[in-house]
């Protein structure tokens, strides 16, 4: 391999060198368990309640209101369910969207099967929310509104402060995954009126297997996981310091360098989406083309199969994706895709490319002319392609 290209940090990032620094003497030199009352272990106490300052700093929350979790997933499950059953004499009713996580789409599924009514919204072409369809999904009994910041495959950002008044207007909860957003574009809890918000470490060049979830002061949804008293008795469990010390470090080192980094990123992606779409004939940018992630370009190719896409670019050193991770290996085509209207033989030929703060120029341009070499090979062995090129298309 000539080359190693990794496009694909939706899925996940590289943890920094000073996250992983400031994570090491937490395994071997400060391992105390910090709810344990000796001095050795409070220490370690009050290197999580730092953590938690720094985290609700980032999203103009206080921080009695950070609850520290094992990732997004666990966030989004404890969010929808607990709020469920809390709330659920008030309503049985949720209003989600037909693009969010599968982590949010399953516990739909789930609490659907367990006495609830989820109403999935539509999204328009750009997979923006529609809020005219998020007003009429409202009824007497909605207890609660969850609505992606940003997806993850097409890097759409939504209207969430618009969002966050139509929930607050309504007296309805109002949830965001936030896995996607959180250390990529600013974030503020109280503008945009969210009353819980969920988010992952290793998006943002931290550790695997911790997150957070926000739950606004005065939310009165109960414990997720049952056990002891950690987390304000609210979520169960040895608190993963190591794990919290990363994602504290991660969130300030996102804040930190978030305008410099992000501008970059966005230039870079402006330059991938421009030259793609006017150098491969039938290719489409998926998702808006302003309002997205800095990072995130996600395209079809007409008459090209995602998955031999995928295979080809990696046998040239590059890593990408054609949707989540979460759903790799599946031979649907992206729900995504399908819920902004592509139908399924283009949603078929997807590519995302996600960009990290190592990416360069020059990386881009050998993705580039790789990627037109390897769509024109795909298409040559397309019959499709060659009844479309002997209709007298070009």
């Amino acid at each position: 391999m000539e080359r190693f290209i990794y496009l694909d940090n939706a899925a996940t990032t590289k943890a920094a060198p000073e996250v992983v620094e400031a994570m090491l003497p937490y395994f071997t030199e400060y391992y105390g368990n910090p709810s344990s009352v000796y001095g050795f272990a409070a220490k370690n106490k009050n290197v999580v309640d730092e953590q938690r300052d720094v985290i609700a700093k980032a999203l103009g929350a206080n921080s009695n209101e950070i609850y520290f979790t094992a990732g997004g997933s666990e966030s989004d499950n404890w969010a929808l369910k607990a709020a469920a059953e809390a709330y659920k004499d008030k309503g049985r009713h949720i209003i989600t969207t037909k693009i969010e996580h599968h982590a949010i789409l399953h516990t739909g599924e789930y609490l659907e099967k367990n006495g609830c009514e989820v109403t999935y919204v539509d999204v328009d072409e750009n997979g923006t929310v529609k809020l005219e369809d998020l007003k009429k999904a409202i009824r007497p009994d909605t207890i609660l509104i969850s609505v992606m910041f940003a997806n993850n495959e097409i890097g759409t950002i939504q209207p969430i402060e618009e969002i966050g008044a139509i929930a607050q207007e309504n007296n309805i909860l109002f949830h965001t995954d936030a896995v996607q957003a959180f250390g990529q574009i600013p974030i503020d809890v109280d503008r945009c009126n969210i009353d819980m918000l969920s988010a992952s470490a290793h998006k943002l060049n931290g550790p695997k297997g911790v997150g957070f979830l926000y739950i606004r002061k005065g939310v009165k949804i109960r414990s997720f996981i049952h056990g002891g008293g950690q987390e304000r008795k609210r979520r169960a469990g040895t608190s993963n310091v190591p794990g919290i010390v990363g994602l504290g470090t991660a969130t300030e080192r996102a804040v930190r360098t978030m305008e410099e980094r992000t501008g970059k990123e966005r230039e870079l992606r402006d330059y991938l989406i421009d030259r793609v779409l006017s150098e491969i004939p039938h290719s489409r940018l998926n998702g808006h083309r302003t309002e997205r992630l800095p990072n995130n370009a996600n395209f079809s190719f007409q008459f090209v199969e995602g998955e031999s896409l995928l295979i080809k670019l990696d046998m040239k050193g590059i890593c990408a994706s054609s949707g989540s991770a979460c759903t790799s290996g599946s031979l649907d085509p992206s729900h995504v895709l399908l819920a902004i209207g592509l139908p399924h033989e283009i949603a078929h030929g997807s590519l995302r490319l996600t960009l990290g703060e190592e990416t360069t120029k020059e990386d881009i341009g050998y993705v580039i002319d790789t990627l037109k070499e390897i769509v024109s090979g795909l298409r040559e062995m397309s019959p499709l392609y060659e009844d479309f090129i002997k209709k007298g298309h070009k």
